[in-house]
């Protein structure tokens, strides 16, 4: 007789979702979905305003990534402004960007996923928190709020705030640096540094506990996409379209930003709000169910698919991350992002204390004015989930006629579906199912950090309800929490 179990709402991540596990007459995993239950709205609601609000409306889709919709909205604005930014505005984009990447891959790893890998997936669920970690491990919590504070610091001395923050706009910048922000910057970076090599050397002593995870926790061939520079160097705030197979092969080199519509497509299903992009070239569903245009985005890819980090403590990581791939191919499971989302933080750190000594961001030439020269512009880059699209048509007034945007997130989503799957059918069936068990589902989506709305769910415990149905739709057992 066949069940359903449903997890509502996942935990530790930002937004709602719901994840749904359907098994067979044998009490076996048959599929397993994840579905997204909000709905936003803001391609629609943004028509018919004009382009330069664009950054401020937009950055208010996340609360923890606004920088990377500002950011992306900005650089749309500017393709449609037709202008080159200042060289002390583009340094001053980058610096906040990799400020942001701190803080949000910091929150990601230490206060979201950390409880699982220091505690353990199936720990007791009172203590499988932020809290538990800070009575487990004092330093490293200290460490981690430091760490994240670092960020949100650099983000406020930009934008005036750390979050939405009223900066980034079409040409430019509004502000720079003071000098006395130059200087603080300066002496907590070795801190931030040390911290972040702390939690390599954790996360790496504890591999060989999770040995098992590695094996199931989203370990499949697919594409990866994201963006690399001219060079193939790792590249958050503009660079060009790389896609890569599971061998390797590079299936588009250095593709430019306006043309990404000729390599990505977005599907939907019937059962959630969230769309699913897939390589076009590939396409979708096949008859036997398979997906050969799955791609995956995020830091797991960008460091399978770049050359090069550019920066020294960063590439010495790359390397030993690129071991853990079999044949020299690339790294395929997703427990990996872990130690790549982390390898992002010292890469982001390490170009910080390059550009507060480049002398370009102390001009005061932050902005260029044009109004509207072109009827489309795109902006594309790398938030900390993935690569983020904003694609804008506008008249010849600068109104706005349509807005596309692609999310990080929504990239990965037919990835964290299939993530969820492996490690359903790996760890569950109808016989013995706990609240460890599901919290191992959950952790698969927690691997992608999907960001699906401004709400987030860091601390304590989030009520959870997991239902057991039959065949027929009838309630067969029943497990709370919280």
């Amino acid at each position: 007789m066949g069940r359903t179990i449903h997890i509502e709402p996942v935990t530790r991540i930002e937004g709602h979702a719901k994840i749904t596990i359907q098994l067979d007459d044998a009490g076996k995993v048959a599929d397993a979905k994840f579905h997204v239950v909000e709905f936003r709205g803001f391609e629609k609601f943004c028509e018919g305003r004009t382009y330069p609000e664009m950054p401020g409306i937009t950055m208010r889709i996340c609360g923890i990534c606004p920088i990377s919709h500002m950011i992306a909205s900005a650089k749309a604005c500017d393709a449609i402004t037709g202008v080159r930014i200042p060289k002390a505005a583009e340094k001053l984009r980058r610096l906040i960007n990799y400020a942001q990447y701190t803080q949000s891959h910091a929150l990601s790893f230490f206060h979201l996923s950390a409880p699982d890998l220091l505690l353990g997936m199936e720990s007791d669920p009172a203590a499988r928190n932020v809290i538990g970690l800070i009575h487990a491990n004092p330093d490293l919590a200290r460490k981690a709020v430091r760490l994240r504070q670092f960020g949100q610091a650099i983000i406020r001395m930009l934008g005036t705030k750390s979050v939405h923050p009223p900066w980034a706009v079409p040409g430019g910048v509004r502000d720079g640096l003071k000098e006395e922000d130059i200087d603080w910057i300066r002496k907590r970076l070795p801190e931030e540094i040390d911290t972040v090599e702390l939690a390599i050397k954790l996360l790496l002593d504890s591999y060989p506990s999770f040995q098992r995870e590695v094996e199931v926790y989203g370990n499949f061939p697919s594409l990866f996409v994201g963006l690399v520079t001219p060079e193939g160097g790792l590249e958050f705030y503009d660079g060009l379209l790389r896609v890569m197979d599971a061998d390797g092969k590079l299936l588009e080199k250095g593709l430019a930003n306006e043309k990404w519509r000729d390599i990505i497509a977005e599907a939907v299903e019937p059962w959630s709000y969230l769309k699913f992009p897939y390589y076009k070239p590939f396409g979708y569903r096949q008859e036997n169910g398979d997906i050969p245009g799955l791609y995956r985005v995020g830091p797991l890819a960008r460091v399978n698919i770049c050359d090069f980090a550019g920066t020294p403590k960063a590439d010495r990581e790359v390397r030993n991350f690129r071991r853990l791939g079999k044949d020299g191919k690339p790294v395929l499971s997703s427990f990996h992002t872990h130690y790549a989302r982390v390898i992002e933080i010292l890469h982001s750190l390490e170009r910080i204390g390059e550009l507060i000594d480049d002398p370009d961001i102390r001009s005061g030439h932050l902005r260029s004015q044009a109004g509207a020269n072109n009827e489309q512009g795109v902006g594309i880059m790398e938030a900390p989930r993935g690569t983020l699209f904003h694609e804008y048509h506008v008249d010849e007034t600068g109104i706005l006629k349509k807005v596309s945007l692609l999310v990080a997130t929504g990239n990965n989503n037919l990835a964290m579906n299939k993530t969820i799957r492996q490690i359903a059918q790996s760890y569950m069936d109808g016989a013995n199912i706990t609240e460890g068990l599901c919290n191992r589902v959950e952790h698969g989506i927690r691997l992608y950090d999907p960001c699906l709305s401004c709400s987030t769910h860091a601390v304590g415990q989030m009520p959870m309800r997991v239902q057991l149905f039959d065949w027929r739709g009838n309630l067969v057992d029943e497990k709370l929490r919280g």
